[in-house]
């Protein structure tokens, strides 16, 4: 009878003591933000390619380091754009009977500059012989960076503007329990494809526009209500 007096009195103790987690269980609330900032493209990039055909492998391998050659003497007048030699491939060419009746060789050089205008000039120079197969418009590491920075610090004041937003709502202060930061952004790659069976009667500079490019910052986390 004791020990049964005893097990009454204790469980309201318990009861409460069982209950104190539910009570103290803290608030979370996932959400996030977004910003984004304008980055100029400052740094252009694009791809030549000089292409042979025919049954000797010989004659084509030197007809297309001609035209490789000859486009790295004309770069060299232009001391701001980076050149450097890309892929060189062979292609075997069959017949209806399934045999290799000739080959083709192609050979590419890769260009790249800040110097928009004076890129421009090169790849209308070259592509009297020369094919342009790539071109890309985009903001320099440097650039980038900073434009980066600057969405981060957008994205975390909104995010911290929202947390303020949904604690004051509930009456209490918060503490940001977790968070992440994520970049992203654009490139701009012109609608420009060319072989070089599509030569320019003459040298005129490619028509080309920088723009901006638009990177974004994503802030995404948890808040704890106090």
């Amino acid at each position: 009878m004791t020990n049964l007096l005893r097990s009454i009195r204790t469980l309201p103790l318990l009861a409460f003591l069982i209950a104190i987690p539910a009570l103290a269980a803290p608030t979370i609330i996932e959400l996030s933000s977004e910003a984004s900032r304008p980055a100029i493209n400052d740094l252009v990039r694009a791809t030549v390619s000089a292409e042979a055909t025919g049954t000797t492998l010989g004659e084509l391998s030197k007809q297309v380091n001609s035209l490789i050659a000859e486009a790295l003497k004309t770069a060299k007048a232009f001391p701001r754009v980076k050149t450097q030699s890309g892929n060189t491939s062979t292609y075997p060419i069959y017949s209806k009977g399934g045999k290799i009746e000739s080959w083709r060789i192609r050979s590419e050089l890769s260009l790249e500059s800040g110097d928009t205008a004076a890129l421009s000039e090169l790849l209308g120079k070259l592509q009297s012989s020369l094919g342009v197969s790539n071109l890309v418009l985009q903001p320099s590491p440097e650039t980038r960076k900073k434009a980066e920075n600057e969405a981060m610090l957008d994205a975390i004041a909104a995010f911290k503007a929202r947390a303020k937003v949904i604690a004051d709502a509930f009456g209490k202060p918060y503490r940001i329990k977790q968070l992440s930061v994520n970049t992203s952004g654009n490139v701009v790659q012109p609608l420009f494809r060319a072989t070089a069976k599509a030569m320019m009667a003459d040298a005129a500079p490619m028509p080309m526009e920088a723009g901006e490019s638009q990177i974004s910052a994503t802030v995404s986390g948890q808040i704890e209500l106090e």
